[in-house]
């Protein structure tokens, strides 16, 4: 398994956002060696630090509302045990694989900055699991967002020290179990250790920015089937030509409108009508795209810019300064950057999804898009693309409802003591959801967009939308009469999420978000 993953090495406070990805869509982590050193110093601090005999959270005291009471140092290793296998408290199903992979990444370069105090020996667990594939099983639901990811971070320190399951190569298992057939003996938690690995933003961070790499691809596409769309309905490119974007100076918007431009360019089907066509405007789903997903885009890339330092900072508490033997007390933990990306990307997606329904809808109705009806050639005997739209219409509004802002809410928790959270963690873990639910609108689009294009023949589209039209059809064969609608929809939505519709259109170079 090692030898079939690419490696992404870690260089923690400056990891891109490609890196991430990288991981994500299934790489090995491993840390930059240079990372030895701030870890060295941070352990050794912590060990200066006891030696005074202060009081120091978390490191000899209890936790949240019981940071009063006193630890002896002979319960130290007890205490972080224990507060591990305590909040490894979470709910509901397993989260994905490449998403707790990712959190497991993003918590392994934290910690790497030396400012959380742990051990070589728990980094180098940490960085073992990823790169042999040993992933905890994560409950997805019990995070509030501060003080840090508590619960699903807990389950993930539990397997570091053969407490909860595991999967190894796809089989779940005891976690102690899976670490002996890797080759790896439980880890026993130092002073602090126990609190670093579990506090933080990890989880909420992991699953906001798996979300983010799902939207980019959902958002290109969307150029991609918007321009079909566009070429099926016979409309006009003019709504794009670059000085009307230009006045409006908005980045996303240039770029956007310059994507579609492109993407009809050399179109037989949009010179056919080029002169002494009737219609006057389009309507807004086909006019309208640059302004709307130029403002997805720009959306998109300010949550991009808020995850790309989250991803890079040190989230636990308390921190600890070597240079000064400090462990100072502070508010990292608490997720609310994150909560707003996300909240970002759920508007994002809603409006990718939206703009695509309502270009379907156009499609279906012969008094909008001159197509038959319901894209069928015997409408009534057939019913054509009409359930399609239906379905795409339901899954537009359970994105909406789903889409409102998690960051405005908050709960008290732990005796008052931590009275004012973030819920990051499920505004992120709501968004893959969301996106496949958007992704599968789509599909529906790039088969009714495809089916309108197809009643223009022989004119064909522009070379970047043919190759498109081709990829579909070489899985699925035009609809004349109705046949069973659902496998052709998969086969799609497959496409649409695969990212091989993006590669298809690959000549035109589409607006990247990370």
């Amino acid at each position: 398994m090692e030898g079939a993953m690419t490696v992404t090495v870690l260089r923690p406070g400056e990891t891109a956002l490609s890196a991430w990805r990288a991981i994500y869509r299934g790489g090995a982590a491993a840390l930059d060696p240079a990372s030895r050193a701030p870890i060295l110093a941070g352990a050794e601090a912590v060990r200066r630090i006891l030696a005074k005999g202060q009081p120091i959270y978390g490191i000899n005291t209890g936790f949240g509302k019981l940071a009063s009471v006193r630890i002896d140092a002979a319960d130290l290793e007890t205490l972080q045990r224990n507060i591990v296998v305590s909040h490894a408290a979470g709910v509901g199903d397993p989260s994905p694989e490449p998403v707790v992979r990712l959190m497991m990444a993003l918590k392994l370069a934290s910690l790497a900055q030396g400012a959380s105090g742990v051990r070589l020996e728990t980094t180098a667990m940490l960085e073992a699991m990823l790169t042999r594939g040993l992933t905890p099983v994560v409950p997805s639901q019990g995070s509030v967002g501060a003080s840090g990811d508590l619960a699903p971070l807990s389950h993930m320190a539990a397997t570091m020290i053969g407490v909860g399951d595991i999967r190894l190569e796809g089989v779940r298992m005891p976690a102690a179990e899976a670490l002996s057939a890797a080759g790896l003996a439980p880890l026993t938690l130092g002073p602090k250790e126990g609190l670093a690995l579990l506090n933080g933003t990890q989880f909420s961070t992991a699953n906001a920015l798996a979300a983010l790499f799902e939207t980019e691809t959902l958002f290109q596409t969307a150029l991609v089937t918007g321009a079909l769309s566009m070429e099926a309905a016979k409309g006009s490119d003019t709504p794009f030509d670059p000085r009307i974007h230009a006045l409006r100076r908005h980045a996303g918007q240039i770029e956007t409108a310059e994507a579609l431009r492109r993407l009809m360019a050399g179109s037989a089907i949009r010179a056919s009508h080029l002169v002494d066509d009737e219609r006057v405007q389009d309507p807004y789903c086909l006019r309208c795209q640059p302004q709307v997903m130029g403002a997805v885009l720009d959306l998109l890339r300010q949550a991009a810019a808020t995850l790309a330092t989250e991803a890079n900072g040190v989230t636990d508490n308390p921190l600890i300064f070597a240079e000064g033997d400090e462990a100072l007390s502070g508010g990292n933990f608490h997720a609310e950057p994150v909560a707003f990306a996300a909240d970002m990307i759920a508007l994002a997606i809603c409006e990718i999804g939206s703009l695509a329904e309502r270009r379907v809808a156009m499609l279906v109705d012969p008094a909008l898009s001159g197509l038959p009806a319901f894209l069928t050639p015997k409408p009534g005997l057939n019913s054509g693309f009409m359930i399609p739209q239906v379905t795409a219409a339901a899954l537009v509004s359970e994105n909406k409802q789903r889409a409102y802002p998690a960051s405005v809410d908050s709960i008290p928790t732990s005796a008052n003591q931590e009275d004012h959270v973030s819920m990051a963690a499920h505004g992120a873990r709501r968004l893959l959801e969301m996106a496949r639910n958007a992704g599968a609108v789509l599909g529906i689009e790039l088969l009714a967009a495809t089916q309108g294009c197809d009643f223009h023949a022989p004119l064909e589209s522009s070379a970047p939308l043919e190759a498109v039209r081709r990829l579909l059809r070489s899985r699925i064969p035009h609809l004349d009469d109705d046949r069973h609608f659902h496998p052709d929809m998969e086969a799609s939505n497959t496409l649409v999420m695969s990212g091989e519709v993006v590669r298809a259109a690959g000549a035109v170079a589409l607006p990247g978000v990370a």
